[in-house]
């Protein structure tokens, strides 16, 4: 049976609890993998009367979080705590059909691309190389990964790849990093599987004044999957309305449908 995935950094699930419930009527998806809830788990809202009464979620005050909100039964599977940082920055479930979801939100690194003076951009490298031996170590199957994973790969995922090549989220460090870690799970990156050409976005400054006009986006919003799924994989988009709405995230959600 088919079914549809959005993954989104939220930004705060409780401030923008009327978001979501907007979000999740206007679009029919099973699964909802949230980001930077910046709530302990047991103050996260309620979605069961949205259709949602399944939750698994890591949490803590103000600060990171992840949660995966399901129409259907799930059961939790994992929550690593890469590098040892003791942040709510992963959680694992697996749906009843089998599927893995894996939902991460890497560190965004600060602002200096120098670990030497940015404590930041080093655990941001060290959380990217744990999860890169993680898979080596467990090579995924029948899984799904999505997250804020917070680099901008390709030179067309971001406004101006001369102008941010020394910019944190798309520093070729972080971008080696980041492919590392993908190809050690063997991950197939589905949004740029069905959207191969031209520029993508996921993300937007709160700093523009008009950030539709500006555009000066980068793509930080991923969704992955193993190759024994991958072709299972369709209709891959990114709602960029949403990031227009009242007191928005600064992220847009991510969606694709599998069918599996």
């Amino acid at each position: 049976m088919p079914f549809t995935l959005a993954t989104w950094n939220i930004n705060s699930v409780r401030l923008r609890e009327g978001l979501v419930r907007d979000f999740l009527a206007e679009t029919h998806v099973d699964v909802l993998c949230l980001q930077e809830c910046k709530s302990p788990v047991e103050k996260i809202p309620d979605f069961a009367d949205a259709g949602f009464p399944h939750v698994v979620a890591r949490g803590q005050k103000g600060y990171n979080g992840v949660a995966i909100l399901s129409r259907s039964p799930l059961d939790e599977v994992g929550a690593d705590d890469h590098a040892g940082l003791g942040h709510a920055r992963h959680v694992a479930a697996r749906l009843e059909n089998g599927v893995t979801i894996h939902n991460y939100y890497v560190p965004a690194g600060g602002d200096v691309p120098d670990r030497e003076v940015n404590e930041k951009f080093g655990q941001k490298l060290d959380y990217l190389t744990a999860m890169r031996d993680a898979f080596r170590a467990a090579p995924p199957a029948r899984s799904i990964l999505v997250g804020d994973l917070n680099i901008a790969p390709r030179e067309d995922d971001v406004w101006s790849h001369k102008q941010l090549m020394k910019v944190v989220s798309h520093t070729p460090v972080e971008v080696d990093h980041l492919a590392e870690t993908q190809a050690a799970g063997a991950w197939v990156d589905i949004t740029r599987a069905h959207i191969p050409d031209g520029q993508l976005y996921s993300w937007w400054s709160y700093r523009a004044k008009d950030w539709d006009a500006a555009d000066k986006g980068r793509r930080l919003d991923h969704i992955w999957a193993t190759p024994d799924i991958a072709d299972a994989a369709r209709d891959s988009r990114i709602l960029r309305h949403v990031r227009g709405w009242e007191k928005p995230s600064d992220h847009a959600p991510v969606l694709a449908t599998f069918d599996l």
